[in-house]
Formats: C-alpha cells, structure tokens, sequence
C-alpha cells in the first residue's frame, strides 16, 4: 500500500500511506444550490386559476337543478344554441334568451355546456369561449361526448 520515497536528503526509507476516501463537501454543495433553487421555482410555477365553486349548504330537497344550456359547434363555423342557430355576435344575448331572460339581467350565472366537433378549429372554439367569459359567463362546462 504504501510506497517508498527516496528524496535528495537521503530518506529513502520514509512509506507515505494513501487516502482513500470520497470528499464530499462539494457533492454536499450542489446539493444544496439545487435545493434552495428548487424551493425558490416552485411557487413560481403554480398557475392561479379562478374556480366557482358550489357553495358548502346544498340546496333545499324540493328544489329541481336547473337544465344548463347546451352550445353545439359544428366543423362549418355554425354554433347552435340547444336547436336554434346563433352567431358569435348575438351568442350572449341568444343564451339569455334560451333561458327565458331576453332582458340579460341575472342569465350569466346559469350553467352552459359547450361541445364540438372534432373537426373544429381552436380558433372557433375559443372565440366562442372568450365572447361567453366576456359577457359573464363564468359556469362553462366542456362536453366531449353526446348527452343522450
């Protein structure tokens, strides 16, 4: 294990023995930097999204759910509110309407359903996502199946 050194002095019978063992405090070091980075980016990465959630009571036992209401966007562009056509200009005012409020007044805190076909372009269908949240409409539900 140990080796013998022959310097100029004449000591040639001097073993100097070998450290075989790790350091780790620069390991240790890395380690830490990455914590304390990590720990910093965390919360940074947390996206806020705004919920409406039900509220805690739940409603009295003879009082039926509403029926939301369903807007259909077909491939071509058309958007139907239940069976009747609507355009994007008119959409807020046709869901009102489709509630039995043409005045506008309280209709945004009903529920909408919206559901595509597969061949509509994300533009369209947020087009129709942004014109509801622009009017108030903040219970929007995403459909991707038929409702029977």
């Amino acid at each position: 294990m140990g080796s013998k050194l022959a310097g100029p002095g004449g000591q040639g019978g001097k073993t100097i023995s070998q450290n075989a063992d790790i350091n780790v405090t620069p390991f240790v070091d890395i380690m830490l930097v990455l914590l304390i980075i990590f720990m910093v980016s965390a919360p940074l990465a947390t996206v806020s999204i705004r919920l409406d959630l039900p509220p805690a009571t739940p409603p009295p036992p003879g009082a039926p759910p509403k029926e939301p209401v369903y807007i259909s966007i077909q491939d071509s562009g058309s958007i139907f509110i239940a069976d009747k056509q609507s355009s994007i200009e008119t959409l807020s005012a046709d869901v009102c309407a489709e509630v039995g409020n043409p005045t506008g007044l309280g209709c945004t805190e009903e529920r909408v359903f919206v559901r595509a076909q597969a061949d509509v372009s994300y533009n369209q269908f947020m087009e129709v996502m942004n014109d509801l949240q622009t009017h108030g409409f903040l219970k929007v539900g995403l459909l991707n199946e038929d409702i029977e």
